[in-house]
Formats: C-alpha cells, sequence, structure tokens
C-alpha cells in the first residue's frame, strides 16, 4: 500500500495536511465537550446559578457546531483527494498497459487488466474516502481521552484501558481471518469477469450449440465460490459491531457500577464520573472507527499489491533514446538470420529467417497453419523482438527506431479485424484523425467499401467491435482504415480471407494500381490472393522452404504445390 503512493501529487499532500489539521481541531473539540458536560453537572448537583448552567450549554452548542463544520470540511477534502488519486492511477495503470508488448498482456489476462484498472482503484478510492480520516482521528482520539483520564481516577482509567486491549487483540483476529480471503475474492472476481466476458463475446457460438446450459454451470460454479469466500469474509467482519456494542455497554456499566462505590467512599465526584463516562464512549468510539479502516484496509491491500503488479512489470520492449533515420531507404523490410520463440515457449517458431523486401514490391507469405506467418508479421512492428538475428526497417534495426516512430511508418491490417465503438469516419480516422474527406473516399474505393459508405455514410454508427457489421464489412473497413493512414508499408495479415473471389481480386487490383509506391507485406491462405505478388515465401515448422513467384515455386517448391493443388484444379493453375 505504500508503494503506491508515490503516485501523490504535491497538492494533494497539502490536502492531507490540512485534513490532518482539521481533524486534530475535531478531536480537540471532542475532547473538551466532556469537561462542559462535568461542569453542567457539577452545577447542577451544587445548585449553580441558571444563568450559569445557560452559559455552559452555550459553550457545548458552540463546540458541536464547530465539530459539525470541521466533519463537512475533512469529509469534502477527502472526497476531493480520493477521487483525485483514483484518477491518476486508472491513466497509469490504462498508460501502462498500452506500453505493454505482447509479451507483457500474455502475463496478465485481459479480465484481470479490466478488473485492476476499475473495481481495484475503486476499492483504494472506497478506502481513502472512508479511513483516511478514521486512520488520523482514531489514534488521536484515544491518545487525547486517555490522557485526559490520566490522573482523575486510576481505578476507572484501568478499566477502561483494559476495554481497549481487549478490543485490539479482537481486531487483530479479525483482520488475519479475513485478509487472506480478501486475496481470493479478487481473484474470483477476475475470474468471474472473464467468464461474462467470454460468454458476451461468444454469444452467437453459445447459442449455436445450444450450449447455453454449459455456460450457465461454468459462472454458476464460480459464482457460488465469489459468494461463499464473500460470506465467510461478512460473517467474520459482522462479529465486530456486536462485540464492540457489548464492550462499549459493559464499559459503561461497569464505570457506573465502579464509580458508585469510590463516589460513596469520598475517592471521585460525580461530576468526574459523568466525564469518564463520555471519555469512555469517546475511546470506544475512536476503535470502532479503526475497526471501519480494518474492514475496508484489507481489501484496499490486496487492490494496491495488484496495481503495482500491472506499474511494476519491466517492459520487455524498450525505446531507445533516440531514433536512428536513413532518408536515403524508403520502403524496404530486411530480416537477417531471425528466429524467435515465444517466452514461454521451449522451442523456435522461426528459424534462421532471411529474406529482403524493396520499396514497391509485394511479398506474399503463405504456409500451412501454425507454420509461424503472423508470427513473422508480428516481428516488424516490434510486437515482439527477434529472439537471434535482426530484423530492418528502411535500412535501420526496429530496435532503434522509437516504436511510435516506426509505427508511423507502417499500416498494420490484422487476422483478426477490430473496429471501434464510434461512427465510420472515427474508425477510419484511426491511423489519421487529420485524414481529409478526399482521403477517405481514396481508402474506400480502394478497399472495395463504398457500398458501406452508401448505406451508412461516414457518420454511420459502428458498434463496439464492429457487431453491426458482417466479417467482410469489417476486412474492408481494416483494409480502408490503414489505407488513409498511407505508410510506406502495408502488413495484411489474412486480411482478405473474408471477402468473395470477387472482390479479393478488385481490391488486390487495385492496390496494385493506386499503391504503387507502398510495399506490402501479405500473409494469405489463399493461392488466388498471392499468385500475382512479386516474391512469395512458403514457410513449413517455422522454415522458409520456398522463395520466388508463383511459376517459379510450382516448379521447385513441394510444400507449394500440395498447397496450390488442394486450392485450384489443373485447368485453374494453368491458366494462372
Amino acid at each position: 500500500m505504500i508503494r503506491i503512493l508515490k503516485y501523490f501529487k504535491w497538492h494533494y499532500w497539502v490536502i492531507v495536511a490540512l485534513i490532518v489539521g482539521i481533524v486534530v481541531a475535531q478531536v480537540q473539540i471532542d475532547l473538551i465537550l466532556p469537561e462542559y458536560m462535568g461542569e453542567i453537572v457539577k452545577l447542577v448537583t451544587s445548585y449553580g446559578t441558571q444563568e450559569e448552567i445557560w452559559q455552559a450549554g452555550w459553550k457545548m452548542i458552540l463546540c458541536a457546531a464547530g465539530g459539525f463544520l470541521c466533519t463537512v470540511a475533512a469529509s469534502f477534502l477527502t472526497a476531493r483527494l480520493a477521487a483525485g488519486f483514483s484518477q491518476i492511477l486508472r491513466k497509469k495503470v490504462f498508460d501502462k498497459v498500452e506500453s505493454f508488448s505482447l509479451e507483457e498482456i500474455s502475463t496478465f489476462s485481459t479480465a484481470s487488466l479490466i478488473t485492476r484498472c476499475t473495481n481495484d482503484v475503486q476499492q483504494i478510492q472506497m478506502f481513502i474516502t472512508i479511513g483516511l480520516r478514521m486512520m488520523i482521528t482514531a489514534p488521536i482520539m484515544a491518545i487525547g481521552v486517555l490522557t485526559k483520564m490520566a490522573g482523575k481516577s486510576n481505578e476507572l482509567t484501568l478499566m477502561t484501558i483494559a476495554g481497549v486491549v481487549f478490543i485490539v487483540l479482537f481486531v487483530l483476529l479479525i483482520y488475519f481471518l479475513a485478509m487472506p480471503k480478501f486475496k481470493t475474492i479478487q481473484k474470483l472476481t477476475d475470474r468471474l469477469n472473464n467468464v461474462t466476458r467470454e460468454n458476451l463475446t461468444g454469444l452467437r457460438v453459445v447459442r449455436a450449440y445450444n450450449a447455453e446450459g454449459f455456460q450457465e454451470n461454468k459462472f454458476e460454479e464460480v459464482n457460488v465460490k465469489v459468494t461463499k469466500t464473500q460470506l465467510f469474509v461478512n460473517r467474520v467482519l459482522s462479529l465486530m459491531q456486536p462485540v464492540m456494542q457489548i464492550v462499549m455497554h459493559g464499559l459503561s456499566l461497569g464505570i457506573v457500577w465502579l464509580g458508585a462505590y469510590l463516589i460513596s467512599d469520598a475517592a471521585l465526584t460525580i461530576d468526574v464520573m459523568s466525564e469518564f463516562t463520555m471519555y469512555s464512549m469517546q475511546v470506544i468510539m475512536s476503535f470502532m472507527l479503526l475497526i471501519m479502516v480494518f474492514i475496508f484496509l484489507p481489501r484496499a491491500s490486496v487492490s494496491a499489491k495488484r496495481i503495482n503488479e500491472v506499474l511494476g512489470t519491466k517492459n520487455t520492449i524498450i525505446d531507445p533514446e533516440t531514433t536512428e533515420e536513413n532518408s536515403s531507404i524508403k520502403g524496404e523490410i530486411e530480416f537477417r538470420n531471425v528466429s524467435f520463440k515465444y517466452p514461454d515457449g521451449d522451442d523456435y517458431v522461426l528459424k534462421n529467417l532471411n529474406f529482403k523486401v524493396t520499396q514497391g514490391q509485394t511479398i506474399a507469405i503463405i504456409g500451412s497453419t501454425g507454420s509461424g506467418k503472423s508470427t513473422l508479421l508480428n516481428l516488424i512492428p516490434r510486437f515482439y523482438d527477434a529472439t537471434e538475428g535482426e530484423v530492418f526497417v528502411d535500412g535501420v534495426n526496429v530496435k532503434n527506431y522509437k516504436q511510435a516512430h516506426l509505427r508511423d511508418k507502417l499500416g498494420y491490417v490484422p487476422q483478426k479485424a477490430i473496429l471501434f465503438s464510434g461512427t465510420v469516419e472515427s474508425n477510419l480516422k484511426f491511423g489519421d484523425e487529420n485524414a481529409v474527406k478526399e482521403q477517405l473516399d481514396r481508402a474506400v474505393e480502394i478497399a472495395q467499401a463504398t457500398n458501406i459508405i452508401e448505406k451508412k455514410g461516414y457518420s454511420g454508427n459502428v458498434a463496439q467491435g464492429g457487431q453491426n457489421m458482417s466479417g467482410g464489412q469489417k476486412q474492408r473497413m481494416s483494409i480502408a482504415r490503414a489505407i488513409v493512414k498511407n505508410p510506406e508499408i502495408y502488413l495484411f495479415d489474412d486480411s482478405f480471407s473474408a471477402l468473395d473471389y470477387k472482390t479479393d481480386r478488385l481490391l488486390r487490383q487495385a492496390i496494385n494500381d493506386k499503391m504503387k509506391d507502398a510495399t506490402n507485406v501479405i500473409v494469405a491462405q489463399r493461392i488466388g490472393t498471392i499468385k500475382n505478388a512479386d516474391k512469395i515465401l512458403v514457410l513449413d515448422d517455422g522454415c522458409i522452404v520456398g522463395n520466388g513467384t508463383h511459376d517459379e515455386l510450382m516448379n521447385t517448391c513441394e510444400v507449394y504445390r500440395e498447397i496450390a493443388h488442394s486450392q485450384l484444379s489443373k485447368e485453374e493453375l494453368e491458366n494462372a
């Protein structure tokens, strides 16, 4: 919990200092009230004048009003502090996740990252809002009350201290019982979010397979575990309130009982006993405040630790201090002896790859499922770094680029078309927010997405993930988005798979005719998509087993021939 305080801004410490000052003033006011009460009791028992009693009463009213104003001011400042600090934490976590490479993201589940950015931050906000004033008030109040008690009656003071010691031991017991369960609750919350997210995103598949019952059982299993754990924690914490009430009332009764004997022995006056009664209530109330802190502290501590796990994760892909630039080369990609294996893998996915693509060329990558095609593509924008060897873009090692500068050169179209909630225009401008209508029209025309614009218009709504579009529409929108960016190099990761053959052919023809200066890297499964590429790489088990044009590979590469014959007839191949 302490580590997370380094994200406090300096003016937040000023607010904390103000809160401490206000709380101290409030405690001082609360400590004066029993003295005025004792004064009133003394005046009543000694037959003081009505004017004297009213004067003491007005002092109590003024103290109560002052305490009320202090409470309001402290509550306002605490809420401001909690909301501001939560805003900082959410931004820090979000920015950190944005900086993660695919390697770091794979160490956390998506559901866990969402929980850490929302629920965990909320737990810390709640702790600051409710617990901060209590943490300050309780010890000051307890010390102040015990100091006021000291010297007035040793017997009643010892009785009060005994009650306090019992409460402290009881609270510690509850804390150590509940703390491990709070960790479990947060992990189960991650699982609950993950199951819910999977069900919602895969709703069509669930219904298509009549798997609602299976998903319900899966959800119920996690839900029951969350419920049982929360019930255990709530049952343990529910013991606090009644035990505190018993101690508080028992202590009051004990003070009255013992005070009566002391008064009868002339060892105590009735006004001092009245003060002790109020002081004992205050010290118990201060420890009740501490109990409230202990209710929120374990969960906040767990949440803080989970947030620190994200913020403390070291990035494996780090930007250099300066970006190298080679202005004489543009749109060139080169792999030199590149091998790659995933951080948690034992075997190499890519092995000793060597090839070069120059500006304006179209290179295609084909191979069986799991041969490493998409992994190869991920090395160019540094989603991963090569385990061995070097990857060059425009003659410069990609590790010598700042990531933002490198990716400015690239237009990436992922294997799974991802669109964002908003409008058609906002999705097209994702790579260039300053793009004008002429740029959008050109991109839409090349991507064969004109019919989408005719139906929806640029202001048409796009649902989250593009759920209100077909697979082919999403792919064409993703391709148009990359074209709007107008980069040097286009990376198409099996981005034509949802297109019909006619649209596929028209799109590739438009790319060849209107994007001649751009370099294109196309990962594909269909021979028809890549047969006209300037160069085709054939991957098999992470190795390049073929490199050449379509005609050359048909004569020299057995793997390519097998793929071609499995997709096209002999006549189609002869006419290709």
